[in-house]
């Protein structure tokens, strides 16, 4: 992707994609990553089935840990522009499904979620580069 601005098709949005990243099986058998970044958690898997080739991400913080929907929306709008700002960690041509997840339970800043991000990807990367079978 040129530029910084994200694409449509950069976000998670298939059901089928979504209940295998959390499968209960596919944790059992591995196919599941999981990465903690105080204050996000990042599960992720490779994803060969789908067509489009560029990583996709959904991102969730819960009514449970921010009652208040303003404080979620701003802790979305956080991690969405960290990701958009650092998703050049990752390949580009790599089909990753990742799903963020908001852990704290009260609103942090945005320096925070850069320095998670940054270690989540970083993270990722490495164990893609770990496993020579992954594309």
């Amino acid at each position: 992707m040129t530029g910084y601005r994200l694409y449509k098709k950069e976000k998670l949005c298939s059901l089928t994609a979504i209940e295998s990243l959390f499968a209960p099986t596919a944790t059992k058998a591995g196919a599941n990553n999981s990465i903690i970044a105080y204050p996000w958690r990042a599960v992720w898997r490779v994803n060969d089935i789908r067509c489009v080739k560029c990583p996709q991400f959904l991102i969730t913080v819960p009514k449970k840990r921010l009652r208040k929907a303003v404080q979620r929306v701003t802790m979305r709008r956080r991690m969405r522009e960290a990701y958009r700002l650092h998703r050049n960690l990752l390949p580009e041509s790599t089909p990753v499904d990742i799903a963020f997840i908001y852990v704290a339970n009260d609103l942090t800043d945005y320096r925070h979620t850069k320095k998670s991000i940054t270690k989540i990807l970083n993270g990722i990367k490495a164990q893609l580069d770990k496993d020579p079978s992954q594309p």
